[in-house]
């Protein structure tokens, strides 16, 4: 059996800053975080931060604010959000793709969804 638990969000004030977390744990043979993304109401899910490689990439909306990273012993990956502006309220979603022990396929997963809301 395999989770996928994300953590860390919350209300903040405009300028303000929050640490997503994203564990995996289980019976995972191998690992690989791939990106966050976020959902607003009304809004489309929206690719915010990914691993490309070696690099990150990030939307437009968010670079120079938001960095994403990992730590392979823990199974984790996180996004540390600097200078929160209203607009960035939304779920947060982190995405890994797990390798089951016992499994030959990589397969897709999805946090639970995390709420982030920056108000005053």
């Amino acid at each position: 059996q395999v989770q996928l638990v994300e953590s860390g969000g919350g209300l903040v004030q405009p300028g303000g800053s929050l640490r997503l977390s994203c564990a995996a744990s289980g019976s995972i043979f191998s690992w690989n975080p791939m990106a966050w993304y976020r959902q607003a109401p009304g809004k489309q899910r929206e690719l915010v931060a990914t691993f490309s490689g070696d690099s990150t990439k990030y939307a437009d909306s968010v670079k120079g604010r938001f960095t994403i990273s990992r730590d392979d012993a823990k199974k984790a990956e996180y996004l540390q959000m600097n200078s929160l502006k209203p607009e960035d309220t939304a779920v947060y979603f982190c995405h890994v793709r797990l390798l089951i022990l016992g499994e030959s396929t990589w397969c897709d997963y999805w946090g639970q969804g995390t709420q982030v809301t920056v108000s005053s």
